[in-house]
């Protein structure tokens, strides 16, 4: 059950960031300030999380055989064996052996930690559409409260009470409750906040509660992501009180934090909105943001002549605004509107460098676009959920609120930046790109009615294997063939912890989908069954090893760094072409569910991929699906509720039509 949960693909005090958090618990404490007031500090279980095993190399081995047996013929198959044998009586023994050295010396993290921000933050490709995903919420419930101005202030103000609740370790730990009867309670709460932080974890494990690592929550606030030569940086300043918004291409800031570190009054935030709302400038001829959506290498490039042109100060209170406002002009049209929208948009109206862009359209429809070098959804998953409850329960402003009567022109601050004509050309050419990039980009939807969730577990099958197994019954009918799937695990439940990597393709999606699609007549609907609960079963064991720090991929992917950065020549395990093949993950998939969360979407992670963002609702199935030209996502989409209603059928003990 662990497991499940982290399937969500997402030391005290020092562990939220560089300073010092102080806990505000005696006189002054203003609820209205706070999102809540929990009895146990933010980061109390962050030094005592468990470390990320480093799973034994035959382990691996035998993982990585397993997920290679669908995608190889066997002659592929038995020169694959062959390399894993070598690497693991060889190279990769000593390979793993330096790894295990290292981690014994660096207990403060986890192995993965280092070469996965590295991935990150050394990539040169556009961070639009290879990194970046969304998260769009759910309209609020009450429907006058959709107001563009309305939630725009009401969100602000949330996010704001959540970054006060965190730096002042009043937010609820981040826990997962096996037994919430035991462990989600005040008695325990009351106990476990006097153990001390260097064996908190251990005291909520004996009540079978799993405190989740934290340390990604620092840079959800104050941080932007900046483009150097070769590799990126993080940067936070988290003294900065400025909120950044743009609109029509245009920066504006101004404080929502006074020098004592309140929350400005929700009427002057929602007077300072309104007056960037009823700016009638047109929209600037060199769009700035476009330069966010470059190569790394071309931007980091661009910002040096920004800055040497005169414009230092100003990308400074870009960089270290609390985060990013976006206010778009127009409504949105659908599930397929909304994700482009959100995704990528037109390129003026986002800084895709923030750690986070808060986007809120002109009909009140609303998202979290966010950078994925700093953090892997965890954080933003719960400031998502926190916000979206906040804003809707406890909403700042109503929209009969009148603004403050205060002079926006003096506290709003238009920021303006000093373009040479090679900045005008660099401009010009990143939107030229950037254009040219979305045009090859298609999004569609689907929402399975039939049956979700609840109708999956009295089947007693798990409900996110069986949406696995219709996209592999989906590619199987539309292309003919087993190909890389990816789908995202958490490995929150350690210190430093970021995701592994599950591998829905078996043999046994491949049995079962080369069943349903090829030969449904040679099968019973209790042998189909027999089948789906064989596929079911595998995959929940993978769900857990993999969320249990147990898969295979982030091992071989530390070892295939630590082999380049010791300057070993690469292994031949990874110069196989099956090696190749396997990473080159043509089904990027991840699932998110929650009561906040109306749909998300990020792009294929390769070109001749998908992306696809899903969701398995008590009654229905979601289905997110992007991909560029050389795909159909509506055939694909097509194909996957094909083989949902070929599952259902078989499950209810009907015939399968071919």
């Amino acid at each position: 059950m662990v497991a499940l949960l982290l399937l969500r693909s997402w030391s005290r005090g020092r562990a939220v960031g560089p300073g010092t958090p102080c806990r505000l618990l005696s006189t002054g404490f203003e609820p209205s300030q706070y999102l809540q007031r929990s009895i146990v500090p933010t980061m109390h279980y962050q030094d005592s999380l468990p470390r990320l095993p480093i799973p034994k190399l035959e382990d691996t081995i035998r993982r990585y055989l397993s997920a290679q047996k669908p995608l190889l013929d066997d002659s592929q198959f038995r020169k694959t064996e062959q390399l894993c044998k070598s690497f693991e009586t060889g190279i990769g023994k000593e390979l793993h052996e330096q790894l295990v050295a290292q981690d014994k010396q660096n207990k403060h993290t986890s192995y993965i930690s280092g070469p996965w921000f590295d991935m990150y933050l050394t990539a040169r490709d556009s961070v639009v559409l290879n990194f970046n995903p969304f998260m769009s919420f759910n309209p609020d419930p009450k429907s006058e409260y959709n107001d563009q101005l309305t939630r725009a202030t009401n969100m602000t103000v949330s996010a704001i009470r959540f970054l006060k609740t965190l730096r002042a370790e009043l937010l609820e730990p981040e826990v997962f409750h096996l037994n919430p009867a035991k462990s989600d309670t005040d008695t325990f709460k009351r106990f476990i906040r006097f153990v001390p932080s260097f064996l908190s974890w251990y005291g909520a494990y004996l009540v079978n509660a799993y405190p989740l690592d934290m340390s990604q929550y620092y840079r959800l606030f104050n941080s932007t992501r900046l483009p150097k030569p070769h590799r990126d940086e993080l940067f936070t300043d988290d003294k900065a009180r400025h909120l950044l918004v743009l609109r029509k291409g245009h920066f504006y800031i101004f404080d929502v934090l006074d020098q004592d570190g309140n929350i400005v009054s929700a009427s002057e935030i929602q007077a300072h909105l309104k007056y960037i709302l009823s700016d009638n400038s047109p929209a600037p001829e060199f769009p700035l943001s476009y330069l966010t959506s470059e190569n790394r290498d071309i931007w980091a490039e661009l910002r040096q002549k920004l800055v040497s042109g005169g414009n230092e100060e100003t990308l400074r209170k870009v960089d270290s605004a609390v985060f990013c406002l976006c206010l778009d002009d127009f409504p949105i049209k659908d599930f397929i509107h909304l994700s482009h929208s959100m995704l990528h948009g037109d390129g003026t109206n986002r800084w895709f460098d923030k750690s986070f862009n808060l986007i809120i359209a002109k009909d009140g429809t609303a998202a979290v676009h966010f950078e994925h070098a700093w953090g892997d959804g965890v954080a933003v998953l719960r400031f998502f959920n926190e916000v979206f409850k906040d804003s809707t329960q406890a909403p700042a402003i109503t929209p009969q609120s009148q603004p403050a009567s205060t002079d926006s022109s003096v506290a709003v601050q238009k920021l303006n930046f000093k373009l040479s004509d090679a900045l005008k050309t660099g401009i010009s050419a990143a939107k030229e790109k950037f254009d040219a990039t979305v045009k090859t980009l298609t999004i569609d939807y689907i929402r399975f009615q039939r049956g979700g969730r609840e109708f999956l577990k009295k089947q007693k099958l798990s409900p996110d294997s069986m949406a696995q197994l219709a996209f592999q019954m989906a590619f199987l009918r539309q292309y003919g063939q087993t190909v890389a799937t990816y789908e995202s695990c958490s490995t929150a439940a350690f210190k430093h912890g970021r995701t592994e990597t599950i591998r829905p393709a078996s043999i046994f999606t491949k049995r079962c989908s080369e069943a349903f699609v090829r030969e449904p007549s040679k099968h019973s609907a209790g042998e189909l069954q027999q089948m789906m609960t064989k596929c079911s079963t595998y995959h929940n064991q993978l769900t857990r090893e993999a969320a249990m720090g147990q898969g295979f991929d982030r091992h071989l992917f530390a070892l295939r760094y630590l082999a380049s950065a010791r300057g070993i020549s690469m292994p031949e395990l990874f110069l196989d072409p099956a090696y190749r093949q396997i990473n080159h993950n043509i089904l990027s998939t991840s699932t998110l569910s929650s009561p906040a969360v109306n749909i998300g979407c990020f792009a294929p992670v390769v070109p001749d991929g998908f992306g696809i963002a899903y969701t398995v609702q008590d009654n229905w199935i979601g289905c997110n699906v992007s991909t560029y030209q050389s795909r159909n996502a509506r055939e694909f989409l097509q194909c996957v509720e094909k083989a949902l209603e070929d599952m259902f059928d078989a499950l209810d003990g009907k015939t399968i039509k071919t």
